[in-house]
Protein backbone atom coordinates (compact mmCIF):
# COMPACT_ATOMS: atom_id res chain seq x y z
CA UNK A 1 0.00 0.00 0.00
CA UNK A 2 0.90 3.25 -0.83
CA UNK A 3 3.65 5.37 2.20
CA UNK A 4 4.97 8.24 0.70
CA UNK A 5 5.19 12.52 1.60
CA UNK A 6 4.97 15.20 -0.46
CA UNK A 7 7.29 17.81 0.42
CA UNK A 8 5.23 21.04 -0.08
CA UNK A 9 7.38 23.66 1.65
CA UNK A 10 11.04 23.28 1.75
CA UNK A 11 12.23 26.32 3.59
CA UNK A 12 12.33 28.71 6.57
CA UNK A 13 10.69 31.68 7.36
CA UNK A 14 10.84 33.80 4.52
CA UNK A 15 9.73 32.34 1.16
CA UNK A 16 11.66 32.47 -1.90
CA UNK A 17 11.33 31.73 -5.60
CA UNK A 18 12.34 28.04 -5.15
CA UNK A 19 11.30 27.48 -1.67
CA UNK A 20 7.60 27.50 0.09
CA UNK A 21 7.79 27.71 4.13
CA UNK A 22 7.32 24.25 5.79
CA UNK A 23 4.32 21.96 4.72
CA UNK A 24 4.12 18.25 4.03
CA UNK A 25 1.54 15.86 3.02
CA UNK A 26 1.39 11.77 3.84
CA UNK A 27 -0.11 9.62 2.19
CA UNK A 28 -1.11 6.31 3.75
CA UNK A 29 -3.03 3.30 3.35
CA UNK A 30 -5.75 5.86 1.47
CA UNK A 31 -5.34 8.48 4.40
CA UNK A 32 -3.98 11.98 3.40
CA UNK A 33 -2.66 14.11 6.47
CA UNK A 34 -1.06 17.34 6.22
CA UNK A 35 1.99 18.25 8.58
CA UNK A 36 2.00 21.91 9.09
CA UNK A 37 0.53 24.45 6.47
CA UNK A 38 2.73 27.40 5.93
CA UNK A 39 1.52 30.44 3.82
CA UNK A 40 0.25 29.04 0.27
CA UNK A 41 0.31 25.86 1.10
CA UNK A 42 -2.91 25.34 -0.67
CA UNK A 43 -1.73 26.87 -4.12
CA UNK A 44 1.18 24.60 -3.66
CA UNK A 45 -1.56 21.34 -3.43
CA UNK A 46 -2.81 22.78 -6.08
CA UNK A 47 0.58 22.92 -8.33
CA UNK A 48 1.80 19.28 -6.93
CA UNK A 49 -2.08 18.44 -8.29
CA UNK A 50 -3.01 16.82 -4.86
CA UNK A 51 -6.50 16.73 -3.83
CA UNK A 52 -7.75 19.26 -0.98
CA UNK A 53 -10.65 17.10 -0.23
CA UNK A 54 -8.67 13.94 0.59
CA UNK A 55 -7.27 15.38 3.24
CA UNK A 56 -8.39 13.50 6.52
CA UNK A 57 -6.23 14.95 9.51
CA UNK A 58 -4.16 17.97 9.65
CA UNK A 59 -1.25 17.94 12.65
CA UNK A 60 0.38 21.64 13.11
CA UNK A 61 3.76 21.65 15.70
CA UNK A 62 3.91 24.99 16.66
CA UNK A 63 2.74 28.58 16.29
CA UNK A 64 5.20 29.97 14.66
CA UNK A 65 3.77 31.68 11.76
CA UNK A 66 5.34 29.72 8.92
CA UNK A 67 3.94 26.54 10.07
CA UNK A 68 -0.14 27.58 10.31
CA UNK A 69 -0.27 30.53 8.06
CA UNK A 70 -1.92 29.14 5.54
CA UNK A 71 -4.62 27.36 7.78
CA UNK A 72 -7.55 29.53 7.36
CA UNK A 73 -7.30 30.70 3.43
CA UNK A 74 -7.21 26.41 3.10
CA UNK A 75 -9.80 25.50 5.69
CA UNK A 76 -12.14 28.38 3.83
CA UNK A 77 -11.60 27.03 0.70
CA UNK A 78 -12.63 23.69 1.72
CA UNK A 79 -15.85 25.06 2.77
CA UNK A 80 -16.12 26.96 -0.78
CA UNK A 81 -15.49 23.90 -2.22
CA UNK A 82 -18.10 22.09 -0.72
CA UNK A 83 -16.56 19.93 1.64
CA UNK A 84 -19.16 17.30 3.74
CA UNK A 85 -16.94 15.47 5.74
CA UNK A 86 -15.47 16.15 8.60
CA UNK A 87 -11.90 17.29 9.10
CA UNK A 88 -9.24 17.24 12.49
CA UNK A 89 -7.09 19.63 13.83
CA UNK A 90 -4.49 18.77 16.10
CA UNK A 91 -2.39 21.40 17.47
CA UNK A 92 -1.43 24.09 20.22
CA UNK A 93 -4.11 24.89 22.79
CA UNK A 94 -4.19 28.89 21.13
CA UNK A 95 -4.89 27.67 17.74
CA UNK A 96 -9.00 27.40 18.15
CA UNK A 97 -9.16 30.75 19.06
CA UNK A 98 -7.17 32.09 16.10
CA UNK A 99 -9.09 30.08 13.40
CA UNK A 100 -12.71 30.57 15.28
CA UNK A 101 -11.34 34.83 15.66
CA UNK A 102 -11.04 34.54 11.95
CA UNK A 103 -14.44 32.87 10.65
CA UNK A 104 -16.11 34.98 13.58
CA UNK A 105 -14.70 38.34 12.11
CA UNK A 106 -15.33 36.68 8.18
CA UNK A 107 -19.16 35.98 8.91
CA UNK A 108 -17.77 32.75 7.92
CA UNK A 109 -19.97 29.18 8.96
CA UNK A 110 -18.01 26.21 7.72
CA UNK A 111 -20.49 23.91 6.23
CA UNK A 112 -18.31 20.43 7.55
CA UNK A 113 -17.27 19.51 11.11
CA UNK A 114 -14.26 20.80 11.95
CA UNK A 115 -12.96 18.96 15.06
CA UNK A 116 -10.01 20.53 17.25
CA UNK A 117 -7.59 18.43 19.18
CA UNK A 118 -5.25 19.76 21.93
CA UNK A 119 -1.60 18.20 21.80
CA UNK A 120 0.27 18.92 24.88
CA UNK A 121 3.79 20.05 24.27
CA UNK A 122 5.17 18.37 27.49
CA UNK A 123 4.40 15.01 26.69
CA UNK A 124 5.07 11.93 23.96
CA UNK A 125 0.82 10.74 23.40
CA UNK A 126 -0.65 8.95 20.82
CA UNK A 127 -2.92 11.35 19.11
CA UNK A 128 -4.53 8.76 16.66
CA UNK A 129 -5.38 5.35 16.48
CA UNK A 130 -7.79 5.06 13.08
CA UNK A 131 -7.24 1.26 12.90
CA UNK A 132 -5.05 1.80 9.80
CA UNK A 133 -2.17 4.16 11.33
CA UNK A 134 -1.15 5.48 14.67
CA UNK A 135 0.12 9.03 15.08
CA UNK A 136 2.71 10.42 18.10
CA UNK A 137 3.07 13.47 18.96
CA UNK A 138 7.01 14.10 20.86
CA UNK A 139 8.29 17.42 22.64
CA UNK A 140 10.82 19.41 20.70
CA UNK A 141 13.80 22.18 21.85
CA UNK A 142 12.12 25.30 20.40
CA UNK A 143 11.49 28.85 21.70
CA UNK A 144 8.06 28.18 22.01
CA UNK A 145 6.02 24.72 22.68
CA UNK A 146 6.58 22.55 19.65
CA UNK A 147 6.14 18.85 19.13
CA UNK A 148 7.27 16.50 16.05
CA UNK A 149 5.15 13.76 14.85
CA UNK A 150 6.33 9.76 14.51
CA UNK A 151 3.52 8.65 11.82
CA UNK A 152 3.47 4.57 11.90
CA UNK A 153 1.87 1.72 10.11
CA UNK A 154 -0.40 -0.66 11.90
CA UNK A 155 0.95 -4.18 11.43
CA UNK A 156 -1.88 -6.24 8.87
CA UNK A 157 -3.29 -9.71 9.68
CA UNK A 158 -1.36 -12.57 8.19
CA UNK A 159 -2.80 -13.39 4.39
CA UNK A 160 -4.12 -16.24 3.06
CA UNK A 161 -2.51 -18.08 0.41
CA UNK A 162 -5.30 -17.76 -2.47
CA UNK A 163 -3.78 -21.35 -3.69
CA UNK A 164 -4.96 -22.78 -0.38
CA UNK A 165 -8.14 -20.70 -0.03
CA UNK A 166 -9.42 -22.04 -3.37
CA UNK A 167 -9.12 -25.56 -2.91
CA UNK A 168 -10.28 -25.43 0.42
CA UNK A 169 -14.11 -24.71 1.82
CA UNK A 170 -13.38 -22.64 4.61
CA UNK A 171 -15.92 -21.63 7.04
CA UNK A 172 -15.88 -17.78 7.07
CA UNK A 173 -15.83 -17.60 10.84
CA UNK A 174 -12.73 -19.65 9.95
CA UNK A 175 -10.90 -16.75 8.03
CA UNK A 176 -9.91 -14.39 10.93
CA UNK A 177 -8.83 -16.91 13.34
CA UNK A 178 -6.32 -18.16 10.63
CA UNK A 179 -5.37 -14.50 9.49
CA UNK A 180 -4.93 -13.86 13.02
CA UNK A 181 -2.22 -17.00 13.27
CA UNK A 182 -4.62 -20.17 14.00
CA UNK A 183 -4.15 -23.18 13.01
CA UNK A 184 -6.90 -24.66 10.38
CA UNK A 185 -8.59 -27.86 11.12
CA UNK A 186 -11.01 -29.18 8.11
CA UNK A 187 -13.93 -31.22 8.58
CA UNK A 188 -11.74 -34.16 8.24
CA UNK A 189 -9.47 -33.19 11.48
CA UNK A 190 -6.89 -32.96 9.14
CA UNK A 191 -4.19 -30.27 10.60
CA UNK A 192 -3.02 -27.25 8.50
CA UNK A 193 0.04 -25.04 10.38
CA UNK A 194 -1.15 -21.12 9.90
CA UNK A 195 2.99 -20.86 8.32
CA UNK A 196 1.89 -23.22 5.92
CA UNK A 197 -1.30 -21.73 4.16
CA UNK A 198 -0.64 -17.76 5.15
CA UNK A 199 1.98 -15.49 4.07
CA UNK A 200 3.60 -12.62 5.74
CA UNK A 201 2.02 -9.13 5.63
CA UNK A 202 3.96 -6.41 4.70
CA UNK A 203 6.44 -4.67 6.76
CA UNK A 204 5.45 -1.74 8.75
CA UNK A 205 6.82 1.30 7.88
CA UNK A 206 6.93 4.83 9.78
CA UNK A 207 7.79 8.40 9.08
CA UNK A 208 8.97 10.78 12.17
CA UNK A 209 8.51 14.52 11.31
CA UNK A 210 10.98 17.19 13.48
CA UNK A 211 10.80 20.57 12.68
CA UNK A 212 11.75 23.30 14.52
CA UNK A 213 13.84 22.41 17.24
CA UNK A 214 17.59 22.37 18.44
CA UNK A 215 19.85 19.69 18.84
CA UNK A 216 17.82 17.45 20.87
CA UNK A 217 18.58 13.89 21.61
CA UNK A 218 15.75 13.48 23.82
CA UNK A 219 13.32 12.21 20.60
CA UNK A 220 16.06 9.45 19.88
CA UNK A 221 14.03 6.74 21.67
CA UNK A 222 10.78 7.71 20.09
CA UNK A 223 12.11 7.58 16.59
CA UNK A 224 14.53 4.99 17.57
CA UNK A 225 14.48 2.88 13.87
CA UNK A 226 12.54 5.10 11.99
CA UNK A 227 12.26 4.46 8.53
CA UNK A 228 12.67 7.95 7.02
CA UNK A 229 12.80 10.90 9.32
CA UNK A 230 12.43 14.28 8.36
CA UNK A 231 14.56 16.62 10.52
CA UNK A 232 15.33 20.48 9.98
CA UNK A 233 18.66 21.85 9.01
CA UNK A 234 18.20 25.44 9.16
CA UNK A 235 21.88 26.37 8.91
CA UNK A 236 25.03 25.22 8.01
CA UNK A 237 27.68 24.00 10.76
CA UNK A 238 29.46 27.34 10.76
CA UNK A 239 26.76 29.37 11.78
CA UNK A 240 25.69 27.10 14.66
CA UNK A 241 26.13 30.01 16.76
CA UNK A 242 23.04 31.60 15.18
CA UNK A 243 21.10 27.94 14.97
CA UNK A 244 21.90 27.46 18.87
CA UNK A 245 20.36 31.31 19.58
CA UNK A 246 17.25 30.46 17.81
CA UNK A 247 16.97 26.78 18.92
CA UNK A 248 17.71 25.42 15.60
CA UNK A 249 19.45 23.08 14.14
CA UNK A 250 22.83 22.71 11.88
CA UNK A 251 23.13 20.25 9.16
CA UNK A 252 25.57 18.17 10.79
CA UNK A 253 23.33 17.62 14.24
CA UNK A 254 19.91 16.71 11.88
CA UNK A 255 22.54 13.87 10.34
CA UNK A 256 23.64 13.37 13.74
CA UNK A 257 20.38 12.69 15.59
CA UNK A 258 19.36 10.39 12.65
CA UNK A 259 22.89 8.06 12.81
CA UNK A 260 22.10 7.79 16.58
CA UNK A 261 18.52 7.24 16.18
CA UNK A 262 19.31 4.53 13.69
CA UNK A 263 17.19 5.83 10.67
CA UNK A 264 16.76 4.28 7.26
CA UNK A 265 17.30 7.52 5.46
CA UNK A 266 17.19 11.35 6.29
CA UNK A 267 15.42 14.57 4.53
CA UNK A 268 17.32 17.32 5.43
CA UNK A 269 14.82 20.82 4.85
CA UNK A 270 13.62 23.81 6.78
CA UNK A 271 16.54 25.79 4.93
CA UNK A 272 17.76 29.86 5.57
CA UNK A 273 16.59 31.64 2.81
CA UNK A 274 20.35 32.55 2.45
CA UNK A 275 20.87 28.90 0.82
CA UNK A 276 20.44 29.38 -2.70
CA UNK A 277 22.41 26.51 -3.38
CA UNK A 278 22.20 23.04 -1.33
CA UNK A 279 25.29 21.22 -2.51
CA UNK A 280 27.14 22.35 0.79
CA UNK A 281 24.09 21.11 3.24
CA UNK A 282 23.90 18.09 1.57
CA UNK A 283 27.58 17.91 1.32
CA UNK A 284 27.86 18.15 5.33
CA UNK A 285 24.81 15.50 6.34
CA UNK A 286 26.49 12.84 3.99
CA UNK A 287 29.89 13.05 5.80
CA UNK A 288 27.71 11.95 9.10
CA UNK A 289 24.79 10.04 7.29
CA UNK A 290 25.29 9.05 4.14
CA UNK A 291 21.71 7.99 3.15
CA UNK A 292 20.29 11.71 3.36
CA UNK A 293 18.51 13.66 0.89
CA UNK A 294 17.83 17.42 0.21
CA UNK A 295 13.87 18.30 0.49
CA UNK A 296 12.66 19.91 -2.82
CA UNK A 297 9.09 21.72 -3.36
CA UNK A 298 7.18 18.70 -4.94
CA UNK A 299 9.71 16.02 -4.12
CA UNK A 300 7.94 12.97 -3.70
CA UNK A 301 9.47 10.26 -1.11
CA UNK A 302 8.09 6.87 -1.04
CA UNK A 303 8.67 5.00 2.60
Amino acid sequence: MKFSVTILGSGAAIPTIERKPTAQLVSVRECAILLDCAEGTQIQIITFRKRLHKIKYIFITHLHGDHYFGLIGMLTSMHLLGRQKELTLFGPPGLKEIIDIQLHHSKTTLIYPLIFKTVDADVTELLLDDGRITVTSFPLKHSIPTWGFLIREKPLSRGIRKDFAGNHDIPIPEFERIKNGHDYIDDKGIVYKNEDITIAPPRVRSYAYCTDTAYFEDIIPVIKGVDVLYHEATFTHELADNAHEKLHSTVLEAATIAKKAGAGKLIIGHFSARYRETEALLKEAVDIFPNTIVAEDGMEIDI
